[in-house]
Parts: structure tokens; sequence; C-alpha cells
């Protein structure tokens, strides 16, 4: 019996044609060439994910994907200075900053140096060979967008916080996309914690309206024993824009990690967390909170591996869903054998504002252990009439009190950032958000 010839879509087509010419130019040593080529396979064989593959169920990604786009060069000066108008969500925060533009590190917009840490640019790593020996380790390898990435990946930074350091300030990760033309970017993020170190990372990501462009990143943290990690994540990508975000994590004895995603613009959003507990004692909190109108569509998809005893996960999605907007949360807990004594629990909760506003939840626990306390839930619905009602009874008109009433929705997962000011800085987005639907 012949081979089967698998139907190929437009995209599809032009990403495996594109990777021959794009890895002669694309940085690596021979180790990262045998990555990318791997990833590649992987891609090819299984092309983009679609709603027959269980993880992707909700999010069709090769009807969405039309056209594969052409990598994003690394940006010219005048380029960067365009930028400079872009509005930074974070100006107030005392941070260390790290720019990476249209997926490639710009030294000349970064911190030189931070105390404790070493920083060094992806792009000149992959080829070196320097402090990468993590990379590609800490997320599902059999993922899709993971396979893209690691095919295409372009620059980005590798940051290592040395042994028992504690940043003053937080890292911040800025990411900008430039340009009045569509293209497709391919950024990378490696972070090492050393043991009993604790740190704050922020991610903010920009792009202009109106640009149908994608982006495709990764951020991997490896954390060690005792390690204290807070991680929160802005998307603010233009409204026209595909954006895959995966987040690979594998937490060290006793560590604690806590990580936050806040989406507001893009047509399409994925972001996929996945985090592996390789000791016990860990305490994990990963939230989430999406404002959707329009037809915006944002996946929020975790994968939690207790593969230690002793250990904790906390997992809290908010959606606030208006007109026809479709909100997805895709969450699974699983438990190894020995992970006994593991303390799961996982909560999805959506507000839609609209009849025609969508949310699709399938949180799923995967239990091999007998000695363990595990739950998950689900809520959605409209907003309270009775507290509606109360509230408009004390002289506040409708739009103010529904406002009211969605901030403190949201505010429950906003109150886990234990940065005031980046916390500060999101609820600006989120009453900014809530202001716009107001007087529309």
């Amino acid at each position: 019996m012949s081979d089967v010839t698998p139907i190929r879509t437009p995209a599809e087509s032009a990403l495996i044609a594109a990777f021959p010419a794009a890895r002669k130019s694309l940085p690596g040593n021979a180790h990262v060439i045998a990555l990318r080529e791997a990833a590649f396979n992987r891609f090819e064989a299984k092309g983009l994910p679609h709603r027959r593959v269980e993880e992707w169920k909700y999010t069709d990604l090769r009807t969405a994907m039309r056209d594969a786009l052409p990598l994003a060069q690394a940006p010219q000066a005048a380029t960067l200075a365009a930028l400079g108008h872009v509005a930074d969500p974070f100006a107030q925060l005392d941070a260390y900053r790290i720019t990476i533009v249209d997926g490639h590190h710009v030294p000349s917009l970064s911190v030189d140096a931070i105390k404790g840490v070493t920083l060094r640019d992806l792009a000149a790593s992959l080829s070196t060979g320097d402090g990468i020996a993590s990379l590609g380790t800490m997320a599902k390898a059999d993922d899709s967008a993971l396979a893209l990435n690691a095919a295409f990946m372009q620059g980005g930074v590798v940051i290592e916080i040395a042994k028992g350091v504690a940043l003053d300030k937080p890292i911040y990760l800025r990411f900008l996309v430039s340009g009045d033309k569509p293209h497709a970017i391919y950024p990378r993020v490696l972070v090492t914690v050393g043991e009993g170190a604790s740190a704050t990372l922020i991610e903010a990501h920009q792009g202009a309206d109106g640009i149908a462009y994608q982006v495709n990143g990764v951020v991997e943290i490896k954390a060690g024993a005792k390690t204290h990690i807070q991680h929160v994540r802005l998307n603010a990508h233009g409204d026209a824009a595909i954006d895959l975000s995966s987040l690979g994590t594998d937490l060290g004895e006793a560590a604690e990690f806590k990580s936050l995603n806040f989406v507001m613009r893009p047509a399409l959003t994925r972001h996929q967390v996945f985090a592996r507990f390789s000791g016990e004692h860990i305490k994990l909190d990963v939230s989430g909170a999406a404002l959707l109108k329009g037809k915006q569509h944002a996946d929020s998809t975790l994968y939690v591996d207790h593969a230690m005893p002793h250990g904790e996960s906390r997992e809290l999605f908010k959606h606030v869903i208006d007109d026809e907007a479709v909100g997805v949360f895709q969450g699974k807990i699983v438990v190894q054998q020995i992970a006994q004594k593991t303390d799961g629990r996982m909560m999805s909760q959506a507000i839609l504002l609209s009849d025609d506003a969508t949310m699709n939840n399938k949180p799923e626990l995967e239990i091999f252990a007998d000695d363990v306390a595990c739950g998950h839930g689900a809520t959605c619905g409209a907003l309270d009439e009775d507290l509606l009602f109360y509230l408009r009874a004390r002289g506040l008109p409708k739009p103010e009190a529904e406002a009211l009433m969605l901030a403190a929705f949201v505010g429950e997962a906003l109150e886990k950032i234990e940065n005031d000011a980046v916390r500060e800085a999101l609820e600006a987005q989120t009453q900014h958000w809530l202001l716009s639907r107001a007087i529309k």
C-alpha cells in the first residue's frame, strides 16, 4: 500500500518550504541545528494544530492561520526610533529593562548589567552554546506551536540569576512589534534561577492595530530549590494579531512560583503553561485574566505535572467576554503515583456580557496517587442582577455599576500580584477597557 500524503494548507506548505532557506541564516551551533531539525520534523509530521487535536479542540489554528508570513528582520535604527512614541504600560515601574523588537534583543534599549545576574543575547548563545543547556527541556516537545518556535527561533535573551540573589527590583522584558507590514516573529527567553534566589519577571507585548502579524514566543524558567519567583505577562498585541505564547517551567524543591497572564487586544491568542514539579514541597500559583470584545478569541491552556510528593497548585482564571468574543480555558492537573499529599485546586470563572459571547471550559484531573486533595470547577454566567440593582438604587448609572462589578471580578486575579506598581498598571488597563466599553 502506498504512503498517504497529507493535505497541506497554504500556510503549512509555505512554512515547510521556508525552513530550508531560513535555517541557513538562523543562529545556532551543531547542537542547536539538530534541535531545529528535530522540531521542524515534528511540525512537518503534524502540521498546524486543529480541532481534532484534543489539546487544541477549541482553537483551530489550521483554519485561523491562513498564510505563513516572512520572518521579521533585525530592526534598524530608524525602526527603533519610530517605536519611541509607543506608550509603555509599565512606564512608572522601577525595573531592569530589556527590550526585544521583532524577536531580536536590542542592547541599546536594554540594561547592560544586573548585579548577581548574567545576561546573554540568545542569538549569540545559540551559536556559542553558552548558558543554554536546558533550552527546550521544560515544555511538551510534541506541541506544534512549540515545535515551530524551536525551528524558527530568532533571538531573545538568556538570564541566569545566581544562587541566593534577591533582586531589588523586577526584570522587565518589553516585546515590541514594529512596521506597517505583517511578518512572523519567533522570540525565546531562557531563565535560570539559582537555589534560594528570588526575582520578579514582567513581560509586556505590544504591536500596532490593524496589522495581521504573527507571534510565536516561548519563555522557559528553570527554578532551583527554595526559589521565589513572580511572573506577570501583559498581552497588549495589536487587534489583528495572532499571538501564540508558551511558558515552560521546571520547579525545584520548596520553590514558590506565581504566574499571571493578562490578555486584552489580539484577534487570536493562546497562552499555554507547562509546569513540572521536580521536587517536594513546591507551591505553584497560575492565574489569568482576559478582557474580550468584538470577535476576539483567547485560549488559556495549562498542564501541571505533580511529579513529586507534597506539592500544592492553585489555578484561577477570569474571563470577561462581550460581543461575539470567545474565551477558552483548558486545564489539566496530573498527579503521578509518587506524588502523595498533593493539594491541587483549579477554577475558571467567566462573565458573559452578550448573548453572542462564548466560553469553553475544560478542566481535568488525572490522578494516579491515592492520598491527595484535588478539585476543579468552572462557572459561567451574566452579571448578578440583584447586585447591579443594589448599586443602581444608590445612584450609580448602569455603565458605572457594571464597571465596578467587573473590576472587582477581575481584581480577584490581580490581587495575586505582589508588586504594587505592576498590579496598579494592570488595574489601569482594566479601567481603560471598561471605559471603552461604557462609551461604545
